[in-house]
């Protein structure tokens, strides 16, 4: 006979997303939902003694990139295991769709450092809604929260062209985000530190936002410069929110460089002040003082115009090279110049397809090895020639202070910044990717008491899901979706490391995705309940 539950949670301490001090109580979940939180004596087809163990809503990264990798790892396993139920995809202006039949070269080109290399990903299709209709078909383990990129959409129409949109442009372009937010994405991500994100005027970027108003949609940005100008930058984020009267999320808030740590204070402030205003403008963090991302953010924007191919053809030329040369010395107004701001020896390649040698090693061993020992400039533009500028960096340029100050503002919330991935793939990834989550609970939270272990919680389920608009997730509540994580507060710890990034986490006991079990003591089931969420 079976019970009156499919799932029942017996015993454990609630901590329910909302902040409020965890209770202790049971958990009834049937066809997805939560149907009851109380004293449950019925019986259930399956029950989880959480005796001495915290069970949360199931955490909500804000800012992922997963859409470039779940078609490879629809199992998810590096995120799941460390308790992510529900990923938002689409970040820093990139992603998988709109795309034309005439920008697919670029766009394919562009993201391949962070696509499976070895995965044929298809590319049959042009709109957002047809995309994911593809990872719905195949499944997912993760929830899937889709935003479309800015960039993606500026690339579409007017390809790696760095001159002002035109009327005509400028009409397309709100035409694609306008069907994608029909598609039912949930808001517009910018990386106004890449091209061709880059080329956009503040101007520009106001008058295509002024569509997510339209649709209550949110802006997501990584800013145009997080070092010198991260003042500068801020201030632009919450002019766009402000004129447009659209709610504003600045992506992973931070500083680059050393003579920049501790600018946040600052930032922080503003960002509180715009909010007394009317302005709704948070940010995010990751618990690392390492940043990851594309190799093309180190060269100067204009050498990116036309393009990857184009790059090359100018690394081929001596009076362009030259010019790249003496911009990277110099800096260009505006530019986040992280090669200067950083140094060659705190940068480190994480994936690196044509040459997986290279993964894990510093720019500056690779610099050596190659025998360029003074001139780092010319070894950085034989390196990108070498690899066909196809790889993911490490940069270590932040602080730990400033680190903390961010994530204990009440305006904060966590997430990884990563892409899915397995141990199978190899390569030196952002540990970020496995242990983001454990290692606030467990370093931030156990150990340094940066936050309370309820704060931690709702920074990683009903912050986010308030902010990019998930009404049935992010609280242990009857009638929502029952997303839920169980895991030991006294062992749950990241494991991942530079050196060995491919390391699931401690202290997970179990992942609960739409009312299935999809870690089942610290062991994934291969049970893919995950869907795509549209707004």
């Amino acid at each position: 006979m079976s019970g009156s539950f499919n799932l029942l949670i017996k015993g454990g301490q609630v901590v329910d997303g909302t902040g409020s001090p965890w209770f202790k109580k049971d958990i009834g979940i049937s066809e997805g939902k939560i149907v009851s939180v109380g004293f449950i004596s019925e019986k259930a087809e399956q029950t989880i003694d959480a005796e001495g163990m915290v069970v949360s809503p199931g955490f909500i990264d804000l800012h992922t990139h997963n859409d470039l990798t779940i078609l490879a790892y629809p199992n998810a396993e590096s995120h799941v295991m460390q308790g992510i139920t529900t990923a938002v995809t689409g970040n820093c202006g990139l992603s998988m769709a709109p795309v034309n039949s005439s920008s697919l070269p670029l766009l394919k080109t562009y993201v391949s450092p962070f696509l499976v290399s070895d995965f044929d990903y298809g590319w049959s299709w042009e709109t957002l809604n047809e995309y994911y209709e593809k990872v719905e078909r195949q499944g997912s383990t993760v929830n899937l929260v889709p935003l479309v990129g800015q960039g993606t959409i500026r690339l579409a129409v007017k390809g790696f062209d760095k001159t002002e949109a035109s009327k005509e442009e400028m009409g397309e372009m709100k035409k694609l985000l306008a069907q994608s937010l029909e598609d039912g994405a949930f808001g517009m991500s910018t990386g106004l530190a890449y091209t061709p994100g880059s080329y956009s005027s503040t101007e520009e970027l106001i008058e295509l936002t002024s569509v997510l108003r339209e649709y209550g949609a949110l802006y997501v940005t990584h800013m145009r410069n997080e070092s010198s100008m991260l003042m500068e930058s801020v201030e632009e984020a919450i002019k766009i929110g402000e004129e447009t009267g659209i709610a504003v999320q600045i992506s992973h808030h931070k500083e680059i460089g050393k003579a920049n740590w501790g600018k946040v204070h600052a930032t922080l402030r503003v960002m509180e002040q715009a909010r007394r205003r009317g302005v709704e403008v948070n940010c995010d963090v990751y618990p690392y003082t390492a940043a990851s991302t594309t190799i093309t953010v180190l060269v100067p924007p204009w050498s990116m115009e036309g393009g990857i191919e184009k790059l090359i053809e100018r690394l081929k030329d001596k009076e362009a090279r030259q010019a790249m040369k003496k911009d990277l010395i110099e800096g260009i107004a505006g530019w986040d110049n992280r090669t200067k701001a950083t140094g060659w020896d705190n940068l480190f390649i994480g994936y690196c397809p044509p040459k997986e040698e290279y993964e894990g090693k510093s720019f500056k061993e690779i610099f050596k090895s190659k025998g360029h020992y003074g001139d780092a400039h010319e070894g950085f533009f034989e390196l990108l020639l070498e690899i066909k500028v196809n790889a993911t960096i490490i940069a270590f340029m932040q602080s730990e202070d400033d680190v903390r100050t961010v994530m204990s503002n009440p305006m904060t919330l966590i997430i990884s910044d990563s892409w899915v991935t397995s141990p199978s793939a190899g390569g030196k990834p952002h540990p970020r990717a496995y242990g983001t989550f454990p290692r606030v609970l467990g370093r931030y939270v156990r150990e340094e008491r940066v936050l309370t272990l309820e704060d931690a919680i709702r920074k990683m389920t009903s912050l986010p899901a308030g902010k990019v608009g998930l009404e049935d997730r992010g609280v242990i509540k009857e009638g929502l979706a029952a997303d839920i994580v169980i895991f030991d507060p006294a062992k749950i710890r990241d494991r991942a490391t530079y050196a060995e990034p491919h390391q699931y986490p401690e202290g997970i006991a179990y992942v609960i995705v739409n009312g299935q079990v999809v870690v089942d003591h610290e062991k994934l089931t291969g049970v893919k309940t995950g869907k795509v969420l549209r707004k």
